[in-house]
């Protein structure tokens, strides 16, 4: 349990699902594992921020296959590193997400028998984020779970498990907000990603799937930059906890004031993601 200050408010006591402790750094490996398990093949590819190029190529190498990824230039290197410790090809492709993701695209158009992985928007991955979600029910009783949204993925898969029996609220950076912009404006849309969270929030348009299942998100917020270094910095220094600014963006909800709990809720916290410099939330 961690005492949060909340926008003003007194302590607000917050369960943390620690995901960022998972295997990988990330909660990503529970929809590679799913994805591969599914399809019976030597290979797969995708197009990745780094998270999930790390998650499905620790999968393949447990189940002694290939990955094969596809990265922008302006992923973290330590990201890239993991990945290759994991053994994947990693293939680093200059632009963003949007350039690795047709590079992606290229490769599997020439390359029938490998799967499709994706970092987000793929039913298996939705379904992984589902058993984090039951995992986190029978652990403890929330009225409200807050969770950073990138492509959607991590969120589909909690929203469709708890289908309003808990509320969850949707959290982004004003850089990443392309579930939020989906929500104005009726449908996805592209979205310029920026800012310290789009190495792993960047995904540039929502997922179809979470689109599908937005009826089961309660709320959508938006939190700055600051507010994102603010609580990996709160993180550590009272816990001694470190996360990549995505891990922190559903934190800093809460201690920004964007989400203000009611009298007596019980909140959680989704930590999402550990692959950062630590240099970078300790100096």
């Amino acid at each position: 349990m961690l005492h949060v200050e909340a926008g003003g408010l007194a302590d607000v006591p917050v369960v943390c699902k620690l995901e960022h402790l998972q295997v990988t750094g990330t909660f990503k490996a529970r929809g590679a594992f799913a994805t591969l398990l599914a399809a019976e093949r030597d290979e797969v590819a995708l197009a990745s921020g780094g998270n999930a190029g790390a998650a499905y190529a620790y999968a393949a190498q447990t189940l002694g296959r290939r990955a094969t990824v596809f990265v922008s230039a302006r992923s973290p290197r330590e990201k890239l590193d993991r990945m290759r410790d994991y053994g994947a090809d990693v293939r680093v492709v200059d632009g963003d997400y949007v350039a690795a993701a047709t590079a992606c695209e290229r490769y599997l158009a020439d390359h029938p028998d490998v799967v499709a992985g994706h970092a987000y928007d793929r039913h298996e991955m939705l379904l992984g984020a589902g058993t984090l979600a039951r995992e986190l029910e029978q652990q403890v009783e929330l009225d409200s779970l807050l969770v950073a949204v990138g492509g959607g993925g991590l969120i589909g898969g909690i929203a469709s498990w708890y289908r309003g029996a808990t509320e969850v609220v949707a959290v982004e950076t004003h850089g990443t907000a392309t579930f939020h912009r989906a929500l104005e404006a009726g449908s996805p849309v592209d979205v310029e990603v920026s800012g310290v969270a789009a190495s792993a929030l960047g995904a540039g348009r929502v997922g179809e799937h979470l689109w599908a299942a937005r009826s089961f998100v309660a709320e959508s917020v938006l939190v700055d930059d600051d507010a994102v270094v603010d609580a990996q910095r709160a993180l550590w220094e009272r816990t001694r906890t470190i996360v990549e600014p995505g891990g922190a963006v559903a934190l800093a909800a809460l201690r920004a004031g964007v989400y203000r709990p009611s009298p007596g809720e019980r909140v959680g916290v989704l930590l999402c993601g550990a692959n950062t410099d630590p240099g970078a939330v300790t100096r």
